[in-house]
């Protein structure tokens, strides 16, 4: 009996391992990772970048090849029943393609904002930038989508998801829309800041 006491003392003080972070990759191809194996994509990778700092954190890739903003509102319910304690939203991409209406870009946006807020998780906006074949009107409208919408909502915002790789071949695969291995590391890499400051919660702004 004393010794059953003695071994049940000692397992309670070993400190319980940490539980990891769940982040949630919500988004189009660039999150799937289109023509990319799934542990090349740059959620996994990212994954990888922060455990090697000593972050225990979980990536779940919900990115949709050709899902515009509307279609990921349509399924933000379904995203969220993986119970994140984080979300990167990252939407737009096709809305500029397409040449959707800014205004309803943002109206989607701020709904998924809205509800992931409300839930009482995190959330982190990568931003995206218009083509310059729309106008320039057209692009200046969309482009402060992202800002406007990390102000009203004091969530960090990742200004541009492909910077660094937009229109460097290297970096991106033969259709020039859609990052390689190297370009999904190198956005992965410039993520990792931004996403290790949200768990850790420190900053909101990006």
């Amino acid at each position: 009996m004393a010794l059953g006491l003695v071994w049940l003392a000692l397992l309670l003080a070993i400190p319980a391992a940490a539980a990891a972070t769940r982040i949630l990759a919500f988004g189009d191809s660039l999150t799937a990772g289109l023509g990319l194996p799934a542990t090349q994509a740059f959620p996994a990778r990212l994954q990888a970048l922060l455990a090697a700092e000593g972050l225990a954190v979980e990536m779940v890739n919900a990115g949709v090849s050709g899902d515009t903003s509307a279609d990921g509102l349509a399924r933000l319910d379904w995203a969220m029943a993986d119970h994140p304690d984080a979300v990167l939203v990252e939407f737009g991409a096709n809305d500029a393609l397409r040449g959707v209406d800014p205004k309803l870009t943002y109206a989607n946006l701020d709904q998924i904002l809205a509800r992931v807020k409300a839930s009482g998780v995190k959330a982190m906006l990568l931003g995206m930038l218009a083509p310059s074949n729309w106008g320039d009107a057209y692009r200046q409208e969309f482009d402060a989508i992202y800002r406007r919408l990390a102000d009203k909502y004091q969530v960090p915002l990742y200004p541009f998801i492909l910077d660094g790789v937009a229109l460097d071949p290297r970096l991106n695969q033969p259709d020039g829309l859609h990052p390689n291995a190297a370009g999904a590391e190198i956005i992965a890499e410039r993520l990792a800041p931004y996403v290790a400051r949200l768990i850790r919660g420190q900053g909101m702004q990006g």
